[in-house]
């Protein structure tokens, strides 16, 4: 295992994407219609679908417990791979939605748009946090490697 990584905003930032992936999973498995009437901008997309907005859920709760496991361990390894796994879902994510607004107003695409920018950028910013820092250790070869 990795040394824990002790970043205190980015353990703060990997709580704060577990936690709200943890929320839209719970709602949308256990209430995907109510998901689907209440948060912003869902309605403005393709058609209610019961078995979209569960698997939807379903796969926001599993990408939570490794994110919470992730910032339980704060291991350099899982938190990239958390991370990293919420990346592979926002980008297309925000391309959908970019691309699907005709009917949106003006200022409910820009909100939507802004708001899945940042659940883009956010993870981005985060990994940027987990690079190796430069230290001395750095440097070594790993016993492993070394000539005997």
């Amino acid at each position: 295992m990795n040394d824990p990584l002790t970043n205190v905003p980015l353990r703060v930032g990997i709580w704060f994407v577990a936690l709200v992936e943890l929320a839209v999973g719970v709602v949308a498995t256990l209430a995907p219609r109510a998901f689907y009437d209440h948060v912003p901008w869902v309605t403005l997309a393709p058609p209610y679908s019961e078995h979209l907005m569960r698997d939807y859920g379903a796969m926001n709760l599993a990408l939570s417990l490794v994110t919470v496991v992730a910032a339980i361990t704060m291991d350099r390894l899982m938190v990239r791979t958390a991370l990293a796994g919420y990346v592979v879902f926002a980008i297309p994510h925000l391309i959908f939605h970019v691309t699907h607004h005709q009917h949106y107003t003006t200022s409910a695409a820009i909100g939507e748009t802004i708001a899945l920018a940042i659940a883009v950028l956010l993870p981005l910013g985060l990994l940027t946090l987990t690079r190796q820092r430069h230290n001395s250790r750095r440097n070594q070869v790993p016993a492993r490697l070394r000539a005997e």
